[in-house]
C-alpha cells in the first residue's frame, strides 16, 4: 500500500509555494517548431542520455554514431577523458543530430573529476569545513559553469543535497557538504546559484537523500529507514529548500524508503509517489527530474533490460540518464506508449520541458566546440587560485596543546617531517608537504612506505629521538569512510602515534581519524580532508603562521571530534607561498615577462644559469630557476642551490649587525672610525665619520688587490708569511685546492687598510674597504664571533638556514654553483669557495663578501627590511633604524643614489641602479658575481635574482649590458595591473 500524506505541514503547503519561473529566458518560437515537426521515434529519443564512454576507455564512435542517427537520442552522459578528445567526438556527435545534443557529466568537484589536464577544486566536505565560505563556493559555480560552456556541456549532475548523517556510508560521504543540513543547503544552493548563473543545468542529487544509508546503490538498493517526520526535518530539507531557490533539475536516487512508499524493494526512481506527489506536487518542483544512472544494481538487479527505464518514465523522470540498452529501451518504451500506460500528452509535455531546457542552455543556437586554446582556457590560474583559497579556509586545526601551532622559536628546534604511506601524488621522493615545510626553516624528511621493512620503521623511530619536534603527514588514506582505511597504512601510522613531541597531519577523511589509537597524544593535530598538493603545501604553511587556521569539522567523527569543531590560529608574518592573484597580479603575464627577461639573458650567455623569487606584500609569488649551473650543461639549477651572494654580503651580513648594535646603544651613525677601532688612534681614517663611510663618500680607495700589493712579489712568487703550496701549522687556511695562507695574513691584511692613503678629492667613490672590519667590530662589542652572531640573532630564527660562510663546509658541490675560472690568484675554478680575492684571505669571513645562500632564504631578511624589522612573529630590528638606513641621508647633490650601506635608486640618473619606476624608498644591493636584491616598501614588492655571471670569467659584461637586472624590477612593477 502506498502512503499519501495529507496533514498540513508549512512547508509542504503547496497553496503557498509559487511555482518557480524557470528557464524563462528560453526560444519559444523554437521549442514549438520542433513539436511541431518531431515524429515519434524524435520525441522518444529526447528522453534518453545513454552512457557515452567508460572510465579510460575511448569513445566507440560507431555505436554513438549509430544511437544518434537511428534513435535519435537527446544526449549523453560522458566520464574519464582527455578535453580535447571529447571535444572532437562532441563536435562529431552534435554534426549527426538533427536536434542539438545534451552533454551531461558528474562534476561534482569540477571537471577535473572526469577530465585530466583540468582546475581541480575541494570534494563538497572540504568545502564544508570552511566557515561561511559560501561566496567561494558560488563563486566556484560560476567558473566550474564557464568551464563546462567552454567544454559544450550543458548539464552538470551536482550539487550534492545529501546530508552526511552516517559515518559508514560508503558511497556518499566526502561528497556531502556535512551532517549539518544548513551547511549542506547553503554552499549546495551556492554551487548551483553559480552554474545556472552560466547556463549550465543543475541537478541536485540524490533525492530524497542518501546520506544515512550503509549500502552503494551502484551495487545494491539501499533502505533508509526513517519515518517522513524526520525525513521532512532531514533528508528531504535541502532540496525542498534548493527546489524554492530555484534549482533547475533533481536527480533521483535508487533508495527503498518506505517512509515515502511503502511498496517491496520499490526504488525512489520508480515510485510515482516519490517522483509525483512528493516532488512534482508536494515540493512544487517545475523543472527537469533525472533519475540516476540506470545501469547501477540499485535499480538494474529487479528487472531486464529496457524495462525498468520505462517503469521510470512512467513514475514521473524526464530524462533517463548513464545506460546502455538504447534499443532495447526504445522498443519498451514504444510498447508502454501502446499500451497507454505512456499518453501522447505525458511524452509531449516530458519533450517539451527538455526543449525548453536546451533552449535555456543555448542549444537554439548551437555551436561547435572551439579547438584552439582549450587546455588553456579550461585552466586559467584564477580558477587555481579560488581552488587553493577555498583549502586555505577549510584546514582544520582540532588540537593545539601549549599553542605549538603556528611554530614560532625556529632557532631553538630541530625539525624531522615524517610522511607516512604512499602519497597520491609522489612515490617514495619527499612529498608536497616536506617540501613546503623545507621553505620556512630546516627540516629532515623522513617517508616510509606501507611496504617499508620493519627493521627501516624502527630505524627512523630511533631517530626521532634527536629531534624537538615531529611533523608527521599521512598520507595514502583515500577518501573514503574510516572502514576503508588500508590496513598496512594504519599499521604504519601507529607506530607513531604515541608521540608527544608531534603535529599529526591528516590528509584523508576525518572518519579515519579513531583508526588511529594514540593520535590524542600529539600536541597539535591538524584535519586536511584530502590529499593534494594544495592541501599539503597549505597545511605546511598554516604549521609555520604563514597561514591561519579557519575551517571547523563537517561531520562528527566520535566523542573526540565533533561536528563544529576547530581552533582558529592566526598567522604571524612568515612568508607566504601563492599565486600571483592573490596580490592582484596575472600569473599568465608576470611569469611570460619575467622568462622573456630571463631567458634573454640565458640566450645571449650573460650567466648560464639563475634563480629568481617576486614576494609582494610578504607573500612568495613567483620562485623559478632556470638554466644550468654552468655551459655544458650536466647540472640544472635548483631552488635550494645557493650561490656566491658577493656584495649582496654587505647588506646581509655588515648591516644587520650594525643595526642591531645601533638599536642596542652600542653603535650610531655619528661615530668614528676610531672609536670603534681604538687601536688606530693614529691611523689617517680615525676620524671617518661611519655615515660617510656607509654611504660611501669617507674617501677611501675603492679597493685593494691584497694578493698583489701585500703577498705576491714582483716576479710572481709569494713574499713571506703569505702563501705556500701545501698545507702545515703555520700555513692552515686553504685558499685553493694549492693554496695555503699564513695563520696571521689577516693581520697584514687588515694593517694595510690602516695605512692606505685616502682620496685626495671628497665625494662619491664605492669602497669595500670598511667592511673588512666590521666582523672586527661587531666581536668587540658582542662578544661573540661574526658568524655565530649572525646566525643566532638573524638567519636561525629567521629560518634562513643556507646564508653562511664557508659553505663547502655543510654542502657537497652540486648544491653550490661555481664562480670563476681564477688563472691569476688561486689558478683554479672557484667552486664552494668565496669568489672575492679578499674576503679568501679571511679564511671566506668578511663583511663585504662570503655569504652564500639561496633565494628563498635571502628573500626572507629582505622581507624582514620590508617589515620595518619585523618577520615571522618576531621583531628583529627597530622601525626607525630601518628606516634611516634605507633613506637617502644626503641631499642629491651630495649623494644620489646611496641610503646607509644600502643602494637607492640614482635620483639622477633613473633606471642605473634599480628599476626606472622603483620608488624613491626602495632599496637593495647588487653583488659583482651576478646577483641581485631589491625591496620597494611603496609597492610591497621585494625580488631576488641569483646568477654567476662571472662563469667563467669575470670579463662577461652582457648582464650590465643587457640591464637584466634592473629591468627585472621594471617587468614585475608592469604587472601589477596597470597595463
Amino acid at each position: 500500500m502506498k502512503i499519501f500524506y495529507t496533514s498540513v505541514l508549512i512547508f509542504l503547503a503547496s497553496a503557498t509555494v509559487q511555482a518557480q519561473t524557470l528557464f524563462e529566458k528560453h526560444n519559444a518560437k523554437w521549442v514549438d517548431s520542433l513539436m511541431t515537426t518531431m515524429t515519434l521515434d524524435e520525441k522518444i529519443g529526447q528522453l534518453m542520455m545513454p552512457r557515452g564512454n567508460y572510465t579510460n576507455v575511448p569513445y566507440d564512435s560507431t555505436l554513438l554514431l549509430q544511437w544518434v542517427r537511428d534513435y535519435k537520442i537527446g544526449g549523453l552522459v560522458l566520464f574519464a577523458n582527455q578535453p580535447t578528445r571529447q571535444a572532437l567526438m562532441v563536435n562529431l556527435l552534435q554534426k549527426n543530430s538533427k536536434i542539438p545534443l545534451f552533454i551531461g557529466m558528474d562534476l561534482e568537484w569540477g571537471l577535473t573529476q572526469r577530465l585530466d589536464s583540468t582546475v581541480r577544486f575541494p570534494y563538497a566536505m572540504t568545502q564544508g569545513a570552511m566557515q561561511g565560505g559560501d561566496d567561494l563556493v558560488y563563486k566556484m559555480g560560476i567558473e566550474v559553469g564557464r568551464q563546462c560552456r567552454r567544454m559544450g556541456v550543458h548539464i552538470n549532475y551536482a550539487p550534492t543535497g545529501d546530508i552526511n548523517n552516517n559515518p559508514n556510508n560508503p558511497v556518499i560521504s566526502f561528497r556531502s557538504f556535512s551532517e549539518n543540513r544548513e551547511i549542506v543547503l547553503n554552499k549546495a544552493t551556492a554551487y548551483m546559484k553559480g552554474m545556472q548563473e552560466q547556463q549550465i543545468l543543475t541537478s541536485a542529487k540524490h533525492f530524497p537523500g542518501h546520506g544515512d544509508t550503509d549500502v552503494d546503490s551502484h551495487a545494491d538498493l539501499p533502505l533508509i529507514r526513517h519515518d517522513r517526520k524526520h525525513l521532512d526535518s532531514l533528508e528531504l530539507y535541502p532540496f525542498r529548500e534548493m527546489i524554492k531557490r530555484g534549482v533547475n533539475g533533481v536527480m533521483v536516487a535508487h533508495l527503498n524508503v518506505p517512509g515515502l512508499d511503502t511498496t517491496k524493494n520499490l526504488p525512489t526512481t520508480l515510485s510515482k509517489t516519490v517522483i509525483q506527489e512528493v516532488l512534482r506536487k508536494q515540493l512544487n518542483f517545475k523543472g527537469l527530474v533525472f533519475t540516476d544512472a540506470m545501469e547501477m544494481q540499485g535499480v538494474a538487479k529487479f528487472y531486464p533490460p529496457g524495462v525498468a527505464n520505462v517503469k521510470a518514465l512512467i513514475a514521473g523522470n524526464d530524462i533517463l540518464e548513464t545506460f546502455m540498452d538504447v534499443p532495447n529501451t526504445v522498443k519498451e518504451i514504444k510498447k508502454a506508449i501502446e499500451n497507454k500506460e505512456i499518453t501522447l500528452a505525458e511524452l509531449d509535455d516530458k519533450v517539451r520541458r527538455i526543449l525548453i531546457a536546451k533552449s535555456w542552455a543555448g542549444l537554439d543556437h548551437y555551436q561547435p566546440i572551439e579547438l584552439k586554446n582549450l587546455i588553456e582556457d579550461l585552466n586559467p590560474k584564477s580558477a587555481e587560485f579560488l581552488s587553493r583559497t577555498m583549502v586555505e579556509n577549510a584546514v582544520t586545526v582540532l588540537k593545539n596543546k601549549d599553542n605549538i601551532l603556528p611554530i614560532r622559536d625556529l632557532s631553538k628546534l630541530r625539525i624531522a617531517a615524517v610522511s607516512l604511506g604512499k602519497p597520491v601524488l609522489g612515490t617514495d621522493s619527499p612529498t608536497n608537504f616536506q617540501t613546503m615545510l623545507g621553505n620556512y626553516t630546516t627540516v629532515d624528511a623522513f617517508n616510509l612506505l606501507p611496504s617499508s621493512a620493519d627493521s627501516v620503521v624502527e630505524k627512523v623511530k630511533e631517530s626521532l629521538k634527536n629531534y624537538d619536534l615531529v611533523i608527521v603527514g599521512i598520507h595514502g588514506l583515500g577518501i573514503r569512510p574510516a572502514a576503508k582505511i588500508a590496513p598496512e597504512v594504519q599499521k604504519l601510522a601507529q607506530n607513531f602515534m604515541n608521540l608527544n613531541n608531534s603535529i599529526v597531519c591528516v590528509f584523508g577523511s576525518p572518519y579515519t581519524l579513531p583508526k588511529f589509537e594514540g593520535i590524542q597524544n600529539a600536541k597539535g593535530l591538524i584535519m586536511a580532508y584530502q590529499e593534494t598538493i594544495s592541501t599539503q603545501e597549505i597545511t605546511a604553511q598554516l604549521i609555520f603562521g604563514a597561514l591561519g587556521a579557519r575551517g571547523k569539522l563537517p561531520v562528527t567523527v566520535n566523542e573526540d571530534y565533533k561536528v563544529g569543531q576547530g581552533i582558529f590560529t592566526e598567522p604571524i608574518g612568515r612568508f607566504e607561498y601563492t599565486l600571483p592573484e592573490k596580490v592582484g597580479i596575472n600569473s599568465k603575464k608576470l611569469a611570460f615577462r619575467i622568462d622573456s627577461l630571463v631567458n634573454l639573458g640565458l640566450n645571449a650567455k650573460a650567466y648560464p644559469g639563475a634563480s629568481v623569487l617576486v614576494a609582494k606584500d610578504g607573500k612568495v609569488i613567483f620562485q623559478k630557476t632556470y638554466g644550468y649551473h654552468t655551459y655544458d650543461q650536466s647540472q640544472t639549477v635548483k631552488a635550494n642551490d645557493v650561490y656566491d651572494l658577493a656584495s649582496i654580503t654587505k647588506i646581509s651580513t655588515s648591516l644587520p649587525a650594525l643595526m642591531a648594535m645601533q638599536d642596542q646603544g652600542k653603535f650610531n651613525l655619528d661615530m668614528t672610525l676610531g672609536q670603534l677601532m681604538p687601536k688606530w688612534k693614529k691611523s689617517n681614517k680615525k676620524d671617518l665619520i661611519m655615515r660617510d663611510i656607509l654611504t660611501h663618500q669617507a674617501r677611501l680607495r675603492a679597493w685593494i688587490p691584497f694578493w698583489k700589493e701585500i703577498a705576491q712579489n714582483p716576479d710572481g712568487t709569494w713574499k713571506p708569511k703569505t702563501f705556500e703550496d701545501h698545507f702545515s701549522k703555520k700555513f692552515p687556511i686553504q685558499v685553493a685546492e694549492k693554496l695555503f695562507l699564513h695563520k696571521d695574513f689577516s693581520k697584514m691584511l687588515i694593517k694595510a687598510i690602516e695605512e692606505s692613503p685616502l682620496n685626495e678629492k671628497t665625494g662619491y667613490v664605492y669602497s669595500d674597504l670598511s667592511y673588512y672590519l666590521y666582523p672586527q667590530i661587531i666581536k668587540r662589542l658582542t662578544g661573540q664571533d661574526f658568524e655565530d652572531f649572525l646566525k643566532e640573532n638573524f638567519y636561525a630564527q629567521l629560518g634562513a638556514n643556507s646564508l653562511t660562510y664557508n659553505v663547502a663546509r655543510i654542502r657537497p658541490l652540486t648544491q653550490i654553483v661555481p664562480t670563476e675560472y681564477d688563472s691569476l690568484f688561486r689558478k683554479e675554478l672557484i667552486h664552494g669557495r668565496v669568489h672575492d680575492e679578499g674576503a679568501t684571505m679571511l679564511n671566506g669571513i668578511s663583511g663585504h663578501a662570503g655569504l652564500f645562500g639561496n633565494a628563498n632564504d635571502l628573500a626572507k631578511l629582505i622581507q624582514m627590511y620590508l617589515n620595518g624589522g619585523y618577520y615571522g612573529g618576531k621583531r628583529y630590528l627597530q622601525e626607525k633604524t630601518l628606516k634611516e638606513w634605507t633613506s637617502y641621508p644626503f641631499a642629491v647633490e651630495v649623494n644620489a643614489r646611496r641610503g646607509v650601506g644600502f643602494d637607492k635608486p640614482d635620483r639622477k640618473r633613473k633606471g642605473i641602479s634599480a628599476a626606472p619606476s622603483a620608488s624613491e624608498q626602495s632599496f637593495g644591493h647588487s653583488g659583482f658575481t651576478g646577483t641581485f636584491t631589491w625591496a620597494d616598501p611603496k609597492t610591497g614588492i621585494l625580488y631576488v635574482f641569483l646568477s654567476n655571471r662571472v662563469y667563467p670569467t669575470r670579463n662577461n659584461s652582457k648582464i650590465s649590458d643587457l640591464n637584466i637586472r634592473t629591468q627585472l624590477g621594471e617587468v614585475i612593477i608592469s604587472s601589477l595591473g596597470r597595463d
